[in-house]
């Protein structure tokens, strides 16, 4: 059910407000559709819908309008705009404002996905096997975001594509709207706050207080306090050695530096360790240390830098089954509705009855254009999903599903399900076939077929 404290009426954008006044008169239907729209050039080929059920049960299922709420808006938009322009009588029964707001779960999930494409290209060519995908890309988030639904919708989007994550809120949304009692996993870690705390000339005790602290079950330890190649060479590599080597690989110890060049650090204290440890190879050929030890790396990620580093490591001979990311800003905060040219157009009226075609179509900037008529969902004979527009589609063939009507929620889908749709293809694992595949994409999308 829909907050009760929650006034739907004053979730919008103010001008929405004036709206009804602008429309011809007698309009009676207003069809309006959302969508990314693909531009040239763009960074992103596909996306990934997700978060529209968390927003239907949130604020829409229910009685979301009531007659307090109505005099609520009524007074609050009289006080807002000066002038009585509130539509009491008429006031229609959804807002814009709030769906186009799915941009934001809707990007991050895209995101995540883009870094398990990456993260899976390196892995399976580095170690002939998928094995702990999943876990690759941690969520160090919740921190950098602008408010707490914030966390709660960026974080449930990561876990869509994965299972590994420190931002709590995201865990608890996709329990309590999407079916799903624990969505993704952490391990005991430490923060520079543990380290410094004990002073400079006691980080070896530092480290060993987590040793003893988990003893069994993976750690993470952040050793960049101060100089983070001592610390691999002389703490974990000498004072330590055998405590760690004690350690199994279901109890890794996992060293985080945490500033420095991503790629340069990484690769200097994955030799270091090397020279500590030893390492052995893989059955692709690369190198793999022990499997009590790993790394994972959390400063400077973005799907730029991870693709850079993945590749340097495998330049030096090393797999990808070495290294954990984390990410965090790159991830829930550093995009925007532009990032996906997320849109909410409309395209079709009824007028007394009639029904007509509309659109937009700015001279200064084509990329803006929208679709026109009744829209439907289809799988082209390439395998790709297009757009009909002009309710030419055929009905049997329309994927589209209604999951909200008149107040209820018709069609729920757990997170399991949406995992499953949004796992990655074979031609995605595959560098020659998926590049294949984006050239047929790309000339969809130039042909304005979407």
């Amino acid at each position: 059910m829909a907050l009760p404290d929650f006034n739907f009426l004053l979730a919008t954008d103010s001008y929405k407000i004036t709206h009804y006044k602008q429309y011809p008169p007698n309009v009676n239907k207003i069809y309006s559709y959302f969508e990314c729209r693909c531009r040239k050039g763009s960074q992103f080929s596909e996306v990934v819908f997700f978060g529209l059920q968390y927003l239907l049960k949130k604020y829409l299922t229910g009685p979301v309008v009531t007659e307090g709420k109505i005099q609520e808006a009524k007074l609050f938009y009289q006080m807002h705009f000066k002038e009585a322009v509130f539509d009491e009588e008429g006031w229609r029964k959804v807002l814009e404002t709030m769906l186009v707001q799915m941009w934001y779960p809707i990007t991050v999930a895209t995101i995540s996905r883009e870094f398990k494409k990456t993260l899976a290209k390196h892995l399976k060519a580095t170690s002939g096997s998928l094995e702990g995908l999943d876990l690759k890309l941690h969520d160090f988030g919740y921190r950098g975001v602008s408010s707490q639904e914030s966390a709660a919708l960026g974080g449930a989007a990561h876990l869509v594509n994965f299972c590994s994550t420190d931002t709590v809120a995201g865990l608890v949304m996709a329990q309590r709207y999407y079916s799903c009692p624990m969505a993704g996993f952490s391990i005991p870690a430490a923060e520079h706050s543990t380290i410094i705390s004990w002073g400079r000339s006691r980080e070896k005790e530092a480290f060993e207080r987590v040793l003893d602290q988990f003893s069994t079950g993976p750690v993470s330890v952040v050793s960049d306090s101060y100089d983070i190649f001592n610390a691999c060479k002389h703490i974990w590599g000498d004072k330590l050695k055998k405590r760690v080597m004690e350690r199994s690989q279901d109890s890794c110890l996992v060293i985080r530096p945490d500033s420095g060049d991503p790629a340069e650090t990484l690769i200097e204290v994955i030799k270091i360790l090397e020279e500590c440890f030893g390492c052995s190879l893989n059955s692709a050929g690369y190198k793999v240390l022990p499997s009590y030890l790993r790394i994972i790396q959390g400063d400077g990620i973005d799907l730029s830098s991870v693709d850079e580093i993945l590749q340097k490591l495998s330049d030096e001979g090393w797999s990808a089954e070495n290294v954990f990311f984390g990410c965090g800003s790159a991830l829930l905060q550093k995009l925007n509705r532009d990032t996906l040219s997320c849109a909410f157009k409309c395209s079709y009226v009824e007028t007394n009855g009639k029904g007509m075609d509309v659109y937009k179509q700015p001279v200064t900037d084509p990329s803006k254009g929208s679709k026109r008529g009744r829209l439907s969902l289809r799988r082209n004979s390439d395998g790709f999903l297009e757009t009909i527009e002009r309710g030419a589609g055929k009905p049997e063939e329309d994927l589209l599903v209604t999951v909200f009507e008149n107040g209820s929620l018709v069609q729920e889908y757990s997170l399991e399900e949406i995992r499953k749709n949004a796992r990655l293809q074979e031609e995605e694992l595959n560098p020659t076939l998926h590049n294949h595949e984006q050239e047929l994409l790309h000339n969809h999308i130039i042909n304005g077929i979407h």
